[in-house]
């Protein structure tokens, strides 16, 4: 195919030499058009004082439809397949051949796993050009990082199968496993240690390592293991929030083999490391792990690729356990490696159940604390710091009515209403209205009187800072997240994922409003409590050194399931039997379940067209249940779709022709498509 097939791009073909006065006259395109049903690769011809820089991999710049766009060359040969005129290459933006075939293959597999397109992938993969960045780096490049000789075990030392995976990694072998990390260890010994002598152990052999991690604070702790393991200068961060010319210095040390070790976030995910030895990634659950934009891949599914295609080994890290991650266990797919029960057991701090009764009377009435985790923090605020893990950010992020606890209702969007701060007016959390002058009134009983359903962490940190008089409190959450706190005495609030980590560990970490992680929409919501508890206990000392977690807000007449996991700390056992339910309900991720979301009629006719095979199963339309961003234009409904794992790929193959069909015919309403739905969306 050549672009000036196209109807409306033939008068813009350019006539500006003769295609055959070069060797390998016509390129392949992949032109950044950013239509479904023109993913394909388009030829060009090659003009003699362009050829010499337009090689595979390379930047151009092409007429495409009456428009100059971008796009790489990926080929060059002899013979156009198109018997007529070809359009020439317009310019070479950068000669840098930045599309490697391994990151191209990548790609595009990527791509055809999510019914997507290779262009929206390609953006995530390669980061846009930085000339001031490409002629401070000397293009020559340095010689390859020297080697460094194989490191101890040392973190690894505590896990039956550890040694034994270190030694596969150095021989080049491509084992893969899913680690269990054990709690309460001391910075030597801790996860971001781990990670760092196994990529250290692939370097070693003279191979590539990749790690990515959730957030920028992982980052900087791997990168500090890192450093000291290798030196500086040896390997590079790469993050999304990294300027654009670090960033892209940092992406073209590692494109020209540099260095041989990659530590960041899922910006990392691509990176083009020369003989991919190991590719590892922590904390499966995160969803900063998956990407928000078209195709929606997720770096699990990213590095699984990158590890078959290059025969890489696989190290999945985490304190609790994903269920898909648990279903690849039972499948064969990898290897547990975790720590024995008496390491666990010396490691974990006490866990203990406070339920959900709380003090009339006295400072635990102040602080909102049942008694048993207001004398806990008390007693622990004598040996160091207390965290404090609260569900949700903000002041008052959820109220009720305060006679039939009917949750209030934003009048406008029926968004709910929330409060930031003491004394001010309820306010919706999607579109900001008010009650207005008539203030609130409930719909099911009248009633005009409000309470809170959840307390933030801003109103959890003004309670606790009243019930424990003179004990410095600090906070941690959306506005300011902190890195790490001191051993002295203090409160530290913090929402999930954002809790710092303590010199020596927290002598106690409250958890509080359990119910409100347990009560969430979606199959995870189990899980998901877990990996939070579990994120914060984690950071406490161990038993034998007096550590505690106390779990505040959950019913303690009945088995919850997840309770019963961080009491015994055995998130595996949680994981694998959350999966054998979804295996008897054919739920995700014992199925592949595919989300179609539009307006309803649009939708509901461009799933009908679409040859679906008789085994995929059909549900909706559904309501979609959508922030602020959805309340302007037409409603929004979904259709999910089912099928057998092994026909994931065919369903995409389906979905993706749908999706370019529809572009062909320039259809007015989006209709989007998201394999793999994922917990808690729609």
């Amino acid at each position: 195919m050549t672009a000036d097939q196209l109807s409306d791009g033939v008068d813009d073909v350019d006539d500006r030499g003769d295609v055959h006065a070069v060797a390998l006259p016509v390129a392949g395109v992949v032109v950044d058009t950013g239509l479904p049903h023109l993913d394909r690769v388009f030829e060009y011809g090659v003009p003699a004082e362009l050829s010499e820089d337009a090689q595979p991999g390379s930047r151009v710049r092409v007429r495409f439809a009456g428009r100059d766009l971008d796009g790489f060359v990926i080929e060059r040969r002899a013979r156009a397949d198109h018997p007529g005129r070809l359009a020439e290459i317009r310019r070479v933006v950068s000669p840098e051949p930045v599309l490697t075939p391994e990151i191209l293959t990548l790609a595009r597999a990527v791509a055809d796993r999510n019914a997507g397109v290779l262009g929206d992938v390609l953006r995530l993969a390669v980061p846009k050009r930085h000339a001031a960045a490409e002629r401070a780096l000397d293009k020559a490049g340095r010689a390859m990082s020297p080697l460094v000789p194989a490191p101890e075990p040392g973190p690894w030392s505590g896990y039956p199968a550890g040694e034994a995976l270190l030694r596969r990694i150095g021989a080049g072998e491509a084992p893969a496993a899913a680690w269990m990390a054990l709690p309460g260890r001391s910075a030597e010994e801790d996860w971001p240690a781990a990670l760092a002598v196994a990529a250290v152990s692939a370097v070693a052999a003279g191979r590539g390592a990749l790690v990515v991690v959730p957030d920028h604070r992982d980052v900087d702790r791997v990168d500090r293991e890192l450093t000291a393991r290798l030196g500086p200068g040896q390997h590079v961060r790469l993050t999304a929030d990294q300027g654009p010319q670090a960033r892209y210095t940092a992406w073209l040390k590692v494109r020209r083999g540099h260095v041989r070790c990659v530590v960041g976030t899922r910006a990392a995910a691509f990176a083009p490391l020369h003989d991919l030895g190991l590719v590892a990634w922590w904390d499966d659950g995160d969803d900063l792990l998956e990407e928000p934009r078209a195709p929606y891949p997720h770096v699990r599914d990213i590095l699984t690729l990158r590890a078959e295609q290059s025969g890489a080994a696989l190290v999945a890290g985490g304190f609790a356990r994903s269920v898909p991650v648990q279903q690849r266990i039972e499948e064969g797919a990898l290897v547990a490696v975790q720590p024995t029960p008496d390491a666990v057991r010396s490691a974990a701090p006490r866990v203990l159940v406070a339920g959900d009764d709380l003090d009339r009377a006295g400072p635990a009435a102040l602080a909102r604390l049942p008694p048993l985790a207001w004398r806990t923090a008390k007693a622990a605020l004598d040996r160091g710091p207390v965290l404090v893990q609260v569900p949700r950010r903000g002041y008052l992020p959820s109220l009720a009515c305060q006679h039939c606890r009917e949750p209030a209702r934003c009048a406008t969007c029926h968004g709910p209403m929330g409060m930031s701060a003491g004394g001010s007016v309820p306010t919706c959390r999607w579109c900001g209205a008010t009650y207005g002058p008539q203030g609130f009134v409930c719909p099911e009983c009248d009633g005009r009187e409000l309470r809170s359903t959840v307390v933030g962490a801003r109103r959890t940190a003004e309670e606790l800072g009243r019930a424990f008089p003179g004990v410095p409190v600090r906070t941690s959450g959306s506005g300011e997240v902190l890195a790490s706190v001191g051993p002295e005495p203090a409160l530290v609030i913090a929402t999930p994922g954002a809790e710092p980590v303590a010199e020596g560990g927290y002598a106690a970490t409250l958890l509080l409003d359990g119910w409100a992680l347990l009560d969430r929409s979606g199959l995870d919501a189990a899980v998901e409590a877990l990996r939070r508890w579990v994120g914060a206990a984690a950071l406490t000392r161990p038993a034998p050194g007096g550590g505690v977690v106390v779990l505040a807000g959950t019913p303690t007449h009945t088995t919850i399931p997840a309770v019963e996991a961080l009491v015994r700390w055995d998130p595996a056992w949680l994981a694998s039997r959350e999966l054998a339910e979804r295996v008897e309900l054919a739920l995700p991720p014992a199925v592949t379940m595919a989300q179609v979301v539009g307006p309803r009629t649009p939708l509901v006719a461009a799933v009908d067209a679409a040859g679906l095979p008789e085994s995929v199963e059909r549900l909706g339309p559904l309501p979609f249940r959508a922030a602020a961003a959805a309340t302007t234009g037409p409603a929004l409904v979904q259709v999910l779709l089912r099928v057998p794992r092994d026909q994931h790929l065919d369903l995409a193959h389906h979905l993706a022709a749908m999706r370019a069909e529809r572009s062909a015919r320039k259809e007015p309403e989006s209709v989007s498509v998201r394999m793999d739905l994922a917990d808690g969306q729609g």
